[in-house]
């Protein structure tokens, strides 16, 4: 077994590393003046079950275009299988066409990755469950919840007043299995948009008086409306309100926006890397899922079940 990583997310590439006691295959992944990327793999892997560890958060498209020439120069050297570990998957939120004229992205996305030559694909919390079947190649879809859940009783569920609270009705499935495995209550808000990047909060479905709730969610990039959500929750009596979300995007002003909002904290996985601002964020707290990613990739090599990490 064989475990590359690309440009996007060292720290968690080296900590999978560390769970696994296998070093990283030593490779150069670089730049050319004009910014084209290209990649060398210094060691031999000819015959090998080789594990590509790159998210595509920021930049989208280059870390994309990383991990499509990994996955050729890998095929060229004739690696036996090739496993695109994506932590993170880039162009999620496209999953559908959204009106006229406009493409289904993660569709797009995945026939890449196949047609680059990925025999299967690793990823967590997909933003839409049914991307899975945009791939024709095998495809694990991991769930954060179990790492975030304990997580949460260490630091919350020694409450009676826990509340599991979904910051839109579309993440209600998702809020509900956290909720279940909390034996907590379930509160939602209900949100309309008034314009792209921007939520307003409308009502709270559920009484939070006097809850500690924990929002829960997939993925926080403007963080407009968990930062509404958590002022809603607060002037309908919650005692305290925190955030919970596998993939911390974070993107413009959103750590600003979290450092000045009622949230107590925000949660993320380090699924993306976390930059300066995030880092530097006192109301942002980082927990690892290089064990659960390194537990799967140790079972996919091993030919085991991979489903027993969802219990």
């Amino acid at each position: 077994m064989k475990l590359l990583a690309g440009n996007s997310n060292q720290h968690l590439s080296e900590a999978i590393a560390d769970y696994l006691d296998l070093p990283l295959t030593k490779a150069q992944v670089r730049r050319f003046p004009d910014n084209e990327v290209f990649v060398i793999i210094d060691e031999n892997v000819r015959g090998e079950d080789v594990f590509v560890v790159q998210s595509t958060s920021f930049p989208a498209n280059d870390n994309l275009m990383e991990l499509l020439i990994c996955i050729d120069a890998l095929t060229r050297a004739s690696a036996k299988r090739i496993t695109a570990v994506m932590p993170y998957f880039g162009y999620a939120r496209q999953d559908r066409k959204t009106g006229g004229r406009t493409p289904i992205s993660a569709k797009l996305v995945a026939n890449l990755i196949t047609r680059a030559g990925a025999d299967r694909v690793l990823t967590m919390d997909l933003h839409a469950g049914q991307i899975q079947g945009f791939f024709d190649i095998p495809t694990d879809n991991l769930v954060a919840t179990p790492v975030l859940a304990e997580d949460i009783k260490a630091h919350y569920a020694k409450s009676n007043e826990l509340m599991i609270v979904s910051p839109d009705v579309g993440g209600v499935v998702r809020a509900r299995a956290l909720a279940n495995r909390l034996n907590a209550d379930l509160a939602i808000v209900d949100k309309r948009r008034s314009g792209p990047g921007q939520s307003e909060v409308m009502n709270i479905i559920g009484d939070v008086k006097g809850r500690r709730c924990i929002m829960f969610d997939d993925i926080v990039d403007s963080a407009g409306t968990l930062c509404n959500a958590a002022q809603a929750l607060i002037d309908h009596g919650a005692e305290e309100v925190a955030a919970y979300v596998t993939h911390g995007v974070l993107s413009g002003a959103a750590t600003e926006r979290v450092q000045k909002s009622a949230l107590k904290e925000l949660v993320v996985t380090d699924s993306i890397e976390a930059a300066n601002p995030v880092q530097s964020c006192a109301k942002v707290r980082i927990v690892s899922i290089a064990p659960l990613i390194g537990e799967a990739i140790r079972r996919i090599a091993n030919e085991e079940s991979v489903s027993k990490l969802f219990d």
